[in-house]
């Protein structure tokens, strides 16, 4: 009798939660959190690249190093990144890697037209070639110099970290926090004062470019859904419409290594929750059994 009452509760309430989960959570996934289809970093809304000659892009590269840097060519960028961001709002990326971070239709696109590769109305680079062809050397030429491999932080760093700071990973949007000693009568660091000062400033011009600061990412993986983040960096407007975030055009490699940085310093833990979940999980159902065999030998005497 006990039990037909026990199973006839667990019966009501296992009802009511099916209807509020099928209730509330497709309206949520739905209305509030929208699905978009995401196009696998194919960019089917940008035109094929020409074929681009890596030697005449090579020539041509001056049109970019007037607010580039291309560090691993020996061009040093013509105004550190505050005087940059001051200039432009933001501090213009390196070129060194951008041959493997980004994509190849996407990077012909920005040199003739920015606004419409980026999605956004306020970018600061103006358009720099005046032919795809002229900007297909070019991009040639970026992908001949850029490395064979970058590691997952470099790859954050240059397509993202000139824009969003990092704290658990001790990032800033000028470059990793120096370890400095204070002074040992005052206590006092005035190099990594200096440096936050300066990081502040260049926030400030950042804020004023985008709108507001860009947020710190040390935890967005476990904020967003790694489907929103993929599209969303895809293409920012599908997800939030109106964003100041611009495309930013990485290849599918590139976004996985990002994405990977981001897991690796934002839920490092959780290798150790996928090594430790089955035993927890074997625990749970061990303890369940040995309960209900407790409860058969014990209550079911008693009415």
């Amino acid at each position: 009798m006990k039990k037909m009452k026990e199973l006839k509760v667990l019966a009501v309430v296992v009802f009511f939660t099916l209807i509020t989960y099928w209730g509330v959570e497709p309206y949520a996934h739905s209305v509030m959190h929208k699905h978009v289809e995401g196009h696998d970093f194919k960019y089917p809304d940008l035109k094929p690249a020409p074929k681009g000659n890596p030697e005449k892009g090579k020539q041509l590269i001056a049109t970019c190093t007037g607010c580039h840097s291309i560090e691993s060519q020996g061009i040093k960028a013509p105004m550190d990144a505050l005087a940059a961001s001051k200039a432009y709002g933001v501090n213009p990326p390196d070129l060194s890697n951008a041959g493997a971070l980004y994509d190849e239709k996407f990077l012909v696109d920005l040199m003739q037209n920015p606004n419409h590769a980026t999605k956004v109305k306020k970018f600061a680079m103006p358009p720099s070639v005046g032919s795809a062809q002229d900007a297909a050397d070019i991009a040639a030429y970026l992908k001949s110099i850029a490395p064979k491999e970058i590691s997952n932080k470099e790859a954050f760093e240059s397509a993202c970290g000139r824009c969003h700071a990092m704290r658990y990973a001790k990032w800033t949007q000028l470059g990793e926090i120096p370890k400095t000693k204070p002074n040992i009568k005052t206590k006092q660091d005035p190099e990594l004062m200096k440096f936050k000062l300066q990081v502040a400033e260049y926030q400030e011009n950042l804020a004023n470019y985008m709108g507001k600061l860009p947020p710190d990412l040390s935890t967005i993986i476990r904020a967003r859904s790694k489907q929103y983040l993929e599209t969303f960096v895809e293409d920012p407007q599908t997800q939030l419409p109106g964003t100041a975030m611009p495309r930013v055009g990485v290849t599918k490699e590139a976004y996985e290594k990002i994405e990977q940085y981001l897991e690796a310093v934002g839920d490092s833990s959780k290798p150790d929750r996928e090594r430790i979940g089955p035993w927890v999980i074997g625990y749970f159902v061990i303890f369940t059994l040995l309960a209900y065999l407790w409860y058969k030998s014990n209550w079911r005497d008693i009415v």
